[in-house]
């Protein structure tokens, strides 16, 4: 049994998470080559630690730069300090009108801050570049090789985090406008405000694509060790309160032929009792086994091989059914 539903029209998003070390990189690259044999692929790496350049062996880094030897995938790694500098290179007019108008703050003390680090902004700013990307339309499907859990489940929450920085900024703001009125009977909207209201748009739409399962999926990706176990649950467990729901999920280096060797006859048999917990664990989603490759998974060639184990024989004739009647481009202008 192979992933399912990928292949669909309306399947946007599709991110690949887990605890460090366990193969997300390579099974999101795996997955994003067969998905560009039927649609436009971007794959998208938010781990600082990035590794599709590795995965890939082509030099990828910020932008978005097409994969040599497949047609119809790009793919991109993305920096937060990059995507930060360029929100206040675009934003940097508005951002000194709320400071101006809503703090204690001076021209200089707000050129000062603008210039700071703000904690937590990696996750803020990799949601933001990834909505960027759904926004304009470029791609139709768009897969994610997350950060190691604890990174994604800060940005999977950073809508929220965003969300009430809006609405601390929207309270400055009304204590602004109110004073305006007051004294001069009338109020002209900002470029300021105009910010605002774009960024709550921007955050209603990506939490409603997060929460829809026909477009969005998230697939956790764990190696049957105790450790990647009790992880994977709680990913899970923490999915699910953001109003998440995984359907399925990969087990990766699973030991299969283990012939006469005893060290491997041991690893098979200690494996066997953690990939028992998992079906018991989770009895109703689809668990795809990858298998141990006695080879380091790195190039298209062993990724493409990755792939055949991903996705069913089945699955794939889909993926071909699909291309041959998407004819027509999604419309642009749907947006998240």
């Amino acid at each position: 049994m192979g992933l399912t539903g990928l292949h669909s029209r309306n399947m946007t998003l599709i991110m690949f998470g887990g605890k460090g070390g366990v193969g997300k990189t390579c099974n999101a690259s795996a997955a994003a080559i067969a998905l560009a044999k039927s649609c436009t692929t971007l794959i998208i790496s938010t781990d600082p630690a990035h590794s599709l350049s590795d995965c890939f062996q082509q030099q990828i880094g910020t932008g978005v730069h097409p994969i040599s030897g497949v047609d119809n995938l790009s793919a991109t790694e993305i920096s937060a300090e990059h995507a930060y500098a360029e929100f206040i290179r675009m934003h940097k007019k508005e951002l000194l009108e709320l400071f101006d108008t809503s703090t204690s703050l001076d021209e200089e003390d707000a050129e000062l801050l603008l210039k700071l680090t703000i904690p937590g902004i990696d996750e803020i700013m990799s949601f933001k570049t990834i909505v960027d990307f759904i926004e304009s339309g470029s791609f139709e499907k768009y897969v994610v090789d997350m950060a190691p859990s604890g990174h994604a489940l800060r940005l999977i929450s950073s809508p929220a985090v965003l969300d009430q920085w809006i609405k601390a900024a929207a309270r400055m703001r009304w204590k602004y406008r109110y004073m305006v009125t007051r004294f001069s009977g009338t109020y002209q909207q900002d470029g300021a405000d105009y910010l605002l209201v774009n960024l709550k748009k921007t955050v209603k739409k990506i939490d409603k694509l997060f929460r829809d399962y026909t477009r969005s999926e998230f697939i956790p990706v764990c190696i049957p060790e105790a450790m990647s176990n009790a992880e994977t649950g709680r990913l899970v467990s923490s999915l699910s309160d953001f109003g998440i729901t995984v359907k399925q999920l990969i087990i990766n280096n699973v030991m299969e032929s283990v012939g006469d060797c005893i060290f491997c006859k041991e690893r098979k048999k200690g494996q066997k009792k953690h990939i028992e917990r998992i079906e018991e664990t989770y009895p109703n989603l689809n668990k795809v086994r990858i298998p141990l490759f006695a080879h380091e998974i790195s190039g298209l060639d062993r990724l493409i091989e990755v792939s055949r184990y991903l996705f069913s024989p089945e699955e794939m004739d889909k993926m071909q059914i699909f291309q041959s009647e998407s004819s027509e481009k999604p419309n642009k202008d749907e947006g998240v």
